[in-house]
């Protein structure tokens, strides 16, 4: 699920919730609403987690390498 995808599943469920009056037998249009909304939040935090992840990029292979000589030598 990509991130307009979460975006629009956020805003259709604040719609249904919060801005539509129509009383339906069927459905609960505000039950509908909030579970659109908690579905576009977490695929929105998810979605976010994981492009973070990939940008973080490794060390390029020619930077310096420290190395610390934890050897003692005593007497």
């Amino acid at each position: 699920m990509g991130i307009v995808m979460c975006i629009v599943m956020l805003a259709a469920g604040a719609i249904l919730t919060l801005a539509v009056d129509w009383n339906t037998e069927a459905v609960n249009l505000d039950a509908a609403g909030l579970i659109l909304m908690a579905v576009g939040m977490l695929g929105l935090s998810v979605y976010v987690s994981i492009f973070k992840r990939r940008r973080t990029q490794p060390p390029s292979p020619a930077a310096p390498i420290s190395v610390e000589d934890n050897q003692h030598h005593w007497g």
